[in-house]
């Protein structure tokens, strides 16, 4: 009888093993440029693909090679809000960020500082002026000659286990002295999610 005992409970001692391991979390690291869609939710990848593409065409258009002849400078550009209107949240900190780089890397362009950043700036110069001998003057700052705006929008569809979310980005450029629009872009990611018929 104990010999039978400890037999079940050998072997229940190694099943329990076998469940656990097999329920183990692993953690690769993988490269960052590969998509891993783990849902069809916004992801790292298309705020990254939506900053190059619209960017991309928004330097497409003469505004800038027109401002360069005419000021013999490139011209600066400010990002006054891109408002997040989808269904979900969605880190628009790294979006923005992502039109930044695409806008510096075309060297077409650059970038002034606006909002919280902006107001930092303006405190780190008087904390200058009061403790630093070679304080950066007050007043001095480039202002900006076109403000990019936008925003995110989505559309979700789902029946039974299908579900289709729709997303679309628009952006605008409005010449600041002018109030002109002279680039206007959309961009629009639709993504299909099947759940499987074996699922919970």
């Amino acid at each position: 009888m104990l010999k039978h005992l400890s037999i079940v409970t050998a072997a229940t001692v190694i099943g329990a093993s076998v469940f656990m391991s097999g329920c183990a979390t692993k953690v690769s690291r993988v490269d960052t440029s590969e998509e891993i869609a783990l849902s069809d939710r916004w992801n790292a990848k298309d705020s990254e693909l939506v900053a190059n593409e619209m960017i991309t065409d928004m330097m497409a258009f003469p505004w800038a090679r027109d401002f360069e002849m005419s000021n013999n400078r490139r011209p600066t550009v400010i990002i006054q809000r891109i408002s997040n209107k989808s269904s979900e949240h969605i880190a628009i900190d790294t979006f923005v960020n992502d039109i930044k780089r695409a806008v510096i890397r075309s060297g077409k362009a650059g970038f002034v500082a606006g909002g919280e950043e902006r107001t930092e700036l303006r405190e780190e110069r008087k904390d200058q002026e009061l403790n630093s001998a070679d304080a950066k003057q007050q007043g001095q700052e480039k202002a900006a000659d076109f403000a990019l705006s936008g925003s995110i929008n989505s559309i979700v569809d789902e029946v039974g286990k299908k579900r289709v979310t729709f997303y679309q980005v628009d952006m605008k450029l409005i010449d600041m002295e002018s109030n002109l629009e002279v680039w206007n872009g959309q961009k629009k990611i639709q993504k299909l999610q099947e759940k499987s018929k074996f699922g919970l």
